[in-house]
């Protein structure tokens, strides 16, 4: 299924992407889509239907981040090889964890605010994956086990912010707008290898990033497995897993950041794209 969220912010409505790519009303059946979608039984018994007895969307509502009430929003740092060498960074030894705040999370096709104060606005396409049951010490065999469903993301950062100023990477990636997730959630049963799957990105129609998640250094069981050694992850919780080579500051000669006005374009095989258009807070 191609699970996604419709309607103004805050009063978005859950919905479905049928097979002809028509939006279908989910709200007589489902209240939202959130963590309790996937351990209450209403996936199963969504999978069931037939969506084509669900009422069609009218118009062109705006789409909504793919999943609601997201308790935690974790990410995964330098994780594609290629990425680290263009940052001048060794590969980790083992995943680079931080964590963006939910404040940060938008529709795939919002608006991005760049900060009042920031000169080094960067782009960053990812795979992101969607926990559905409650993972603690969980072994990599079984971990994929524990995935509701894929997204596409897009981890906007701040560079100054994040390498620049005191701390941690938070205060770089969690400004509002900093985490556009959707269009869909798709569950894991439509993506039974999430190793093989291209994305890319673009800045004004001009290709910035290329790259496929065979060159992940740290694989989305290998990364779950890790996590769930250190926290409780919880049905609902995102997880962000790190983005190829071609972001803003690799660029050579000189890096190159966004500026207001630009439009960025991106996507993930499978999980649907992304348009956002930079606006100055």
């Amino acid at each position: 299924m191609k699970l996604l969220r419709y309607g103004p912010k805050g009063q978005e409505k859950p919905g479905v992407l049928d097979e002809d790519g028509i939006v279908r009303d989910l709200s007589g059946m489902i209240d939202d889509i959130t963590g309790d979608t996937f351990t209450g039984g209403d996936l199963e018994r969504l999978d069931a239907m037939d969506f084509e007895d669900l009422p069609e969307v009218e118009g062109n509502p705006r789409i909504g981040p793919c999943i609601g009430n997201v308790g935690k929003f974790i990410c995964i740092g330098l994780n594609y090889s290629d990425h680290a060498a263009e940052a001048g960074q060794t590969p980790p030894a083992e995943p680079i964890v931080f964590m963006k705040a939910t404040t940060a999370i938008t529709g795939p096709d919002d608006d991005v605010e760049i900060p009042r104060t920031s000169q080094k606005t960067d782009w960053e396409v990812e795979l992101g994956f969607v926990i559905g049951k409650r993972a603690k010490y969980v072994g990599v065999a079984e971990a994929l086990d524990y995935v509701a469903g894929y997204c596409t993301v897009n981890d906007v950062s701040e560079r100054s912010f994040q390498s620049e100023r005191s701390g941690q990477w938070t205060k770089g990636k969690s400004h509002d707008t900093f985490g556009p997730i959707g269009p869909w959630l798709v569950t894991a049963d439509e993506v039974p290898d999430p190793q093989v799957l291209d994305l890319w990105l673009d800045v004004d129609g001009e290709r910035k990033q290329t790259g496929n998640t065979s060159t992940m250094i740290f694989d989305v069981a290998t990364i779950i497995s890790h996590l769930s050694q250190f926290m409780t992850l919880e049905p609902g919780d995102v997880v962000s897993t790190g983005t190829p080579p071609g972001v803003g500051m690799g660029h050579k000669p000189e890096p190159v950041y966004l500026k207001a006005g630009q439009t960025v374009t991106l996507g993930v095989d499978g999980l649907g794209t992304q348009t956002q258009k930079m606006v100055q807070a």
